[in-house]
């Protein structure tokens, strides 16, 4: 059972919620609240910004300053607010097409500035909600609805183009390592500048039924089997690491945060006023 003070940030009037049953969001968004709860952070500060997608129904269900907005676009909202109140915790949700298809110039260009928002991609390998399309991070091989024959696209890796593109922070679990989840986003709230949170996420709706996953429980176990400690993955070869899930912390790094100099440069240019 949820923690009472977990219970207090859900908007109970709102459920039952519209995932489906079985579906790895629901993990999530626990380890989200958890992690703000043990944050100390309070609910009239903290802002959940989300997309367009299953998982981008999230702050629906959540009692915090919630926004719900345009398909790929939520970092773009979350950027403005932070910049207009930067003393807010944003947590911005988004799925792996939100994330790094149509909204995939925001999000490089949020890395890049280092701004001070916790995004958490919840990469579920598909586009759920409009019909199991084939999205940036379908694995080579893999079946949808728009690649009934498996994907020939080379796919994202999200944490590589976040740590190229600038974040301060990136780390990778899955929804069978919970307690992990809710670690990484703690570490990401903490940090003063753009992190990146990644959770390999299920749609055994979508995804599965296509991919010899049909259940909750056989995508639960294939995460279990498939994943490698980042430590581990350093000593493997590139063939010994095909088709795993590697899962860890990669960056944590202190650089200049974007409202912190947004502030400094107002301050310098308007101090002769």
């Amino acid at each position: 059972m949820p923690r009472p003070e977990v219970l207090d940030w859900l908007r109970k009037r709102f459920f039952p919620h519209m995932w489906c049953p079985g579906c790895g969001h629901g993990i999530i968004m626990h380890a989200i609240l958890r992690a703000l709860v043990d944050s100390g952070k309070k609910r009239e500060e903290t802002v959940i910004a989300s997309g367009i997608g299953c998982s981008s129904r999230m702050p629906g269900y959540i009692d915090s300053c919630t926004i719900h907005t345009t398909h790929g676009r939520s970092l773009a909202f979350a950027t403005g607010i932070k910049l207009a109140n930067p003393e807010l915790t944003i947590v911005d949700v988004m799925g792996d097409g939100d994330c790094t298809a149509i909204g995939g110039n925001h999000f490089i260009h949020a890395c890049r500035r280092n701004i001070g928002i916790t995004a958490v991609v919840m990469n579920n390998n598909i586009y759920g909600m409009t019909g199991g399309q084939a999205s940036p991070t379908t694995p080579l091989g893999a079946r949808a609805t728009t690649a009934p024959y498996g994907a020939i696209d080379p796919p994202f890796d999200v944490c590589k183009l976040a740590q190229g593109a600038g974040a301060t922070y990136v780390a990778r679990a899955t929804i069978a390592q919970p307690v992990l989840c809710e670690q990484y986003i703690k570490n990401g709230i903490a940090n003063k500048g753009f992190s990146v949170v990644e959770i390999i996420s299920s749609c055994h709706t979508q995804f599965g039924r296509k991919n010899n996953r049909r259940t909750p429980v056989d995508n639960l176990n294939y995460f279990k089997n498939n994943s490698v400690p980042l430590a581990k993955a350093q000593s493997m070869s590139p063939v010994d690491l095909e088709g795993k899930i590697v899962t860890g912390e990669f960056v944590k790094r202190e650089a200049p945060e974007y409202t912190e100099l947004y502030r400094s440069l107002v301050e310098r240019v308007g101090g002769g006023k």
